[in-house]
């Protein structure tokens, strides 16, 4: 089963499986990110749409809200979360993160929450480097994702092996964040190490140079 059919199918039943342990971590990020009255900000794998609303609200009336997911199923559900907290200013669209659709420069943020762990090794540079281009000058970035724990506990190498056994379930894995947003040219300038489920989380900030 490939990602995009795992999470169609599972898109009306992921807040019950998964919001209750990512939602603190991701308000966090969302606190640092601190999107802004007027601005235009983009979320990249924007699940149940919980985040949208957040931003939403953040960026005002005069602001607005792009977000993509590769899964359609997430899609509608997301519609209905928008739609029922009557957040204005949102727009959402099935779109690869690896290739946006956007135009260059055209975003003040960005934001992903446990998003981008989720893809191969080879495509997450693919992914912070088309952020990278559709965020406008100093735009920044927040990334909410598992971070590597040195050393190594007995909980994360668990929680390893579940993943490399049964990687549609345990579908995060744990990532260096800082190392990744760094090697794609963004200057760090703010981290946040939490946890969940017993597991360390970090929350980045990330500016475009």
């Amino acid at each position: 089963m490939d990602t995009r059919t795992f999470y169609d199918r599972i898109s009306t039943a992921y807040d019950l499986i998964a919001d209750a342990g990512e939602r603190a971590c991701r308000d966090r990020g969302l606190t640092a990110l601190n999107a802004s009255p007027g601005e235009r900000v983009l979320e990249v794998g924007f699940g149940t749409g919980h985040a949208l609303v957040a931003l939403s609200v953040a960026v005002g009336p005069t602001g607005h809200v792009f977000g993509v997911d590769i899964s359609s199923g997430m899609l509608a559900v997301a519609r209905r979360t928008v739609a029922g907290a009557g957040a204005a200013g949102v727009a959402l669209a099935v779109d690869d993160a690896r290739s946006l659709c956007f135009r260059d420069a055209v975003f003040d943020a960005a934001f992903m929450s446990f998003t981008l762990e989720l893809f191969e090794s080879i495509d997450m540079p693919l992914v912070l480097s088309e952020i990278q281009r559709v965020l406008r000058p100093s735009g920044r970035v927040a990334v909410v994702a598992m971070a590597e724990a040195s050393p190594h506990t007995t909980t994360t190498d668990v929680y390893r092996w579940l993943h490399r056994h049964f990687p549609h379930f345990v579908d995060c894995r744990p990532i260096n964040a800082i190392d990744l947003l760094e090697r794609a040219g963004f200057r760090t300038t703010h981290t946040e190490t939490m946890s969940i489920w017993g597991l360390p989380v970090a929350s980045v900030i990330a500016f475009r140079r």
